[in-house]
C-alpha cells in the first residue's frame, strides 16, 4: 500500500516539474532549486537543452543542485556573473492559498531565497499534499543561524513563544551544517496567521542568517495531483 502511495506522489512531482520547465526559453539564466521535485525540473531542463540545442545557464542553490545540473548537461554560472535571473524553479515544503511558502527542510533555504529574490519570475513545483490553509500547520519553520549565536537565538525564539529544535544530521552525531557553514533551527510556531510579520521579527534577531518563510515571492505554483496538475497564480 505504501509503495503504491509513494508511486503517485513521485509521478505528481514529475508532472508539476514538467509544467514548470515550459516557462524556460533559449538563453535563459535559471535558478535551480534543491530537493526531490526540483530535481525533476533540472532533469527535464537538461533534456530540453539537448533536444533544442538551447543555451541555458543554471544558478544552483546547493551542491546537490549543482551535481544534478552537471549530470544532466546544464552549464552552471553564479550570481556574481549574472546577478539577475530570468526564472527560478524550486520546490516548497508548505504552500498556502496566497502562495506564501515554507522552505528549507532540505537545508538550502538561504541560497534558495537569494536566488529567488534575484529572479524575474519564481515558479514553485510540488505535489498537492504541500498545499495548506495556513502555513505552520503541523510543520516547523526552518531558520539558518550562525553557530556562534545558536543558544542566544533559541532563547529569543522561546520568548516569542516558538519551540526551537537544533536540526541534527542522520548517520552521525551533531548538528546539520549547511552549505554556508551554519546550523538550522526547526521552530514550531503553530499556525502562522501573519507569516510576513513573523519573518521580519525573526530577521531582526542578530545571528539569524535567513528564515524559511518565503512570503509573497512565488508567482506561479504547479501542484501535481494523482491525475493532473493544478496551476495557482499570484493574485
Amino acid at each position: 500500500m505504501k509503495a503504491k502511495s509513494s508511486s503517485w506522489i513521485e509521478k505528481a512531482k514529475e508532472r508539476a516539474a514538467l509544467e514548470a520547465v515550459k516557462h524556460v526559453r533559449d538563453d535563459y539564466i535559471v535558478g535551480l532549486g534543491s530537493g526531490s521535485t526540483a530535481a525533476y525540473a533540472i532533469k527535464e531542463m537538461g533534456k530540453v537543452t539537448r533536444q533544442k540545442n538551447w543555451q541555458i545557464l543554471g544558478v544552483p542553490t546547493s551542491y546537490q543542485a549543482m551535481q544534478l545540473a552537471t549530470e544532466y548537461g546544464i552549464k552552471t554560472t553564479t550570481l556574481s556573473q549574472h546577478p539577475q535571473l530570468d526564472l527560478t524553479i524550486d520546490g516548497a515544503d508548505q504552500i498556502d492559498k496566497e502562495l506564501n511558502l515554507i522552505k528549507g527542510m532540505g537545508g538550502a533555504l538561504t541560497r534558495e531565497k537569494i536566488v529567488a529574490s534575484a529572479s524575474k519570475k519564481i515558479v514553485i513545483v510540488a505535489d498537492e499534499r504541500k498545499l495548506v490553509e495556513k502555513l505552520g500547520t503541523n510543520h516547523p519553520v526552518p531558520i539558518e543561524v550562525l553557530p556562534f549565536a545558536v543558544a542566544m537565538v533559541m532563547l529569543k525564539i522561546r520568548k516569542m513563544k516558538g519551540k526551537p529544535r537544533l536540526r541534527e544530521t542522520s548517520g552521525k552525531v551533531g548538528p546539520l551544517v549547511t552549505d554556508n557553514g551554519n546550523f538550522i533551527l526547526d521552530v514550531d510556531f503553530g499556525t502562522l496567521y501573519a507569516p510576513s510579520r513573523l519573518d521580519s521579527q525573526l530577521q531582526s534577531i542578530p545571528g539569524v542568517v535567513e528564515t524559511g518563510i518565503f512570503a509573497g515571492m512565488a508567482d506561479i505554483v504547479y501542484l501535481g495531483t494523482k491525475n493532473t496538475v493544478r496551476k495557482l497564480k499570484k493574485r
